[in-house]
């Protein structure tokens, strides 16, 4: 039986890209699935595209930048079936510009999404999970919640607090039988780079050469689902571009170097 059979796992941010392929793969290995994006017009076209019954989903319209709506969302995911097995914090907006070009209201809106938005839906989860003594809690990071690189200031930044943040959840929770996993894709191909913000908070409106050579995201998807049912506390899934990590552990020196080669324009 699958791990993940009958098992009730909520997605944020399932209405396209890495959100979208998990929620095919969840569907397919017999879980309850809850979708939630902005975007309640994708999430239908998501699940009427995986030919489910209905009784096997529940979509969920959910903004994360509206902290105060995410009490009542959550009450709204648990009444469902009664509980959260597993929540995967996928939802997220990734940044294109310059640090010194990037007005404060702009940096502010990354973070409530990427970080305050996805720290404050976990903290309405955890008391149902502490309460049933299981549960596993899930947040997709970044390869660059390990490293930075030039126009994405903003965004490395709220990875980098992810990480730090779920790694002291994961110790805080480990006596209530809830695990706290931390996943770090690199380059996948998605519209991540296109829906990024710039200086000024408009759409970049171009897919990075790197996420076109990137791995697509089913095979992402699926790679990251047996991890998760392994598992495993934190792990990186992509290319060649996931070694950067370990580069940055034993010789920092390089990876600097390196970043100071790339040139970026915005």
């Amino acid at each position: 039986m699958s791990y993940y059979s009958n098992k009730v796992v909520w997605i944020t941010g399932a209405s396209s890209g890495i959100g979208e392929s998990l929620v095919h793969g969840l569907l397919k290995e017999g879980a309850y699935v809850i979708l939630s994006s902005r975007r309640k017009d994708e999430l239908q076209r998501v699940v009427m595209e995986t030919g489910t019954t209905a009784d096997r989903f529940k979509v969920l319209e959910l903004d994360l930048s509206d902290h105060s709506s995410l009490k009542s969302k959550t009450d709204e995911a648990v009444s469902w079936k009664g509980h959260i097995d597993i929540l995967i914090n996928n939802g997220g907006v990734s940044q294109r510009s310059l640090a010194q070009n990037t007005n404060l209201s702009v940096e502010k809106g990354i973070f409530d999404v990427n970080y305050f938005g996805t720290i404050e839906l976990t903290r309405h989860v955890v008391p149902f999970m502490i309460q049933r003594g299981a549960g596993h809690i899930n947040v997709v990071s970044s390869v660059l919640g390990k490293i930075s690189v030039p126009g994405r200031s903003t965004y490395c930044a709220t990875k980098h607090a992810l990480q730090g943040y779920f790694d002291t959840l994961r110790s805080e929770l480990h006596q209530h039988g809830v695990r706290v996993s931390v996943v770090c894709p690199g380059y996948i191909l998605t519209n991540v780079s296109k829906n990024a913000v710039t200086a000024d908070g408009k759409p970049h409106n171009i897919t990075d050469k790197t996420h076109q050579k990137g791995m697509s995201a089913d095979v992402f998807a699926r790679k990251m689902l047996k991890k998760i049912a392994r598992g495993r506390n934190e792990f990186y899934i992509g290319g060649p571009e996931v070694l950067s990590v370990y580069m940055m552990r034993w010789f920092p020196w390089l990876v600097f170097r390196v970043q100071r080669m790339i040139k970026f324009k915005g």
